[in-house]
């Protein structure tokens, strides 16, 4: 079956020493990105009947048509290639071949391609053979059948395939939430290279591990403590509550924002929620003022110096803002508001900056200017919430007197 690498009868007459140099001319041509030439020489040798040097020239032509996109001539080569039964250049053409059909999408002649790589005898293309076995087992979800060919895989050791193949793998495993699974691959892929997607995923399951810790304290501290809000359902990360006082505030306050923001950091941002909304529902006031705490790191501040209003009003620990910026913070939402902020800006700003550049001076223009930038806030779900604290100012300003404002304020004109 496999066809032999000596000399043959065409040595005599001089052919196969020319094949070789016309399989070095179009080596050289491909490298030099001069395609269609390269593939004209490749195909005098594949046509010319140099047994010798056919299986190298049917590859490096699969190769090059490959690579100029005609993908039918390149599978015709690559299977020339194969029928040679060449030790190294058929299976390196069934690879080749492999690869093409997993790129089209052709599960069946991809796995058949792999097969013949496998039956090739060549064990250094082993490896990647059942690394792409594993991918189509595992696409079609036969995970049973994926995970020999997954431990063929990491057998070995194959130093360009394996770790790349243990950095697929781990990341399945830990999409299963397999993490015991998952942190084996990784330091079996580690072991045998360096790879800095194995160190990022090895960082992950040191997440996973994190966030099973933080979780089993939320759950000690009973962190669902309280009446369930409708429609939340249990959070899967505290799915039960041990008696209040187990767990001092500041220990189940700090796995509240841990969990939560580790779960955020994981892009579960709806169990990160959950988490925030369970801690701030804690049955133990303490716990419950601890986690409002963490959760409102960072928050402005009132000014002590400036704690008066103007009105003599004393100002309030809570403005009429924190309540959308608890959320954001909760929800991992915070980027989403700071731009919404930043555009209601810019748009206000261009409202009141427009009659200036323009030099209108009268004062129904300044007016109509001035109507657009302040409704603009009430576009956004948090504007209601300014309009509303500007008529409460309003009001206690003008003492007795009624706000000279309409009902449906801002969204009419006086």
């Amino acid at each position: 079956m496999t066809a032999s690498a000596g000399s043959s009868t065409h040595d005599a007459a001089g052919d196969e020493s020319e094949s070789k140099s016309l399989c070095d001319q179009a080596r050289d041509l491909a490298e030099n990105g001069h395609l269609n030439r390269a593939a004209q020489v490749y195909e005098r040798v594949v046509e010319g009947g140099a047994q010798r040097y056919l299986p190298l020239a049917a590859l490096g032509l699969a190769v090059v048509r490959h690579d100029m996109g005609e993908v039918a001539a390149s599978r015709s080569a690559a299977r020339t290639a194969i029928g040679t039964g060449h030790p190294e250049f058929a299976p390196r053409a069934a690879y080749h071949l492999a690869l093409s059909f997993e790129a089209e999408g052709d599960a069946e002649q991809a796995r058949a391609a792999w097969r013949d790589v496998l039956d090739s005898g060549n064990n250094r293309y082993r490896p990647a053979a059942h690394y792409g076995l594993a991918r189509l087992a595992e696409d079609r979800g036969d995970t049973e059948t994926a995970e020999a060919h997954w431990d063929q895989v990491l057998s070995s050791d194959s130093v360009e395939i394996v770790p790349e193949a243990a950095h697929d793998y781990a990341a399945r495993l830990l999409a299963r939430g397999l993490t015991d699974a998952a942190a084996d691959v990784v330091h079996r892929g580690l072991e045998l290279g360096e790879h800095t997607g194995l160190r990022l995923l090895l960082g992950a399951v040191h997440v996973e591990y994190a966030i099973g810790a933080f979780a089993a304290v939320v759950t000690e501290a009973g962190a669902r403590g309280g009446e369930p809000r409708e429609g939340a359902g249990p959070a899967p990360e505290a799915p039960g509550a041990a008696p209040e006082g187990a767990v001092a505030p500041e220990v189940a306050g700090g796995a509240v924002e841990l969990l939560a923001r580790l779960l955020a950091v994981r892009g579960d941002g709806e169990a990160a929620e959950r988490v925030w909304a369970d801690g701030l529902a804690h049955r133990d006031p303490a716990t419950a003022d601890e986690v409002r705490a963490r959760l409102r790191r960072g928050f402005l501040a009132p000014d002590p110096e400036t704690a008066e209003q103007e009105d003599g009003q004393a100002r309030e620990d809570e403005v009429w803002w924190d309540p959308y910026v608890e959320a954001a913070a909760a929800q991992h939402s915070a980027p989403m508001l700071t731009g919404e902020l930043f555009v209601a800006l810019n748009r206000m700003y261009t409202h009141l900056a427009l009659p200036l550049a323009q030099g209108e001076n009268n004062a129904a223009a300044l007016r109509r200017a001035l109507e657009e930038a302040v409704r603009t806030p009430g576009q956004y779900v948090w504007g209601r919430a300014l309009h509303d604290d500007f008529r409460e100012r309003l009001r206690l300003a003008a003492g007795s007197r009624e706000p000279v404002l309409p009902e449906d304020w801002p969204d009419a004109a006086e």
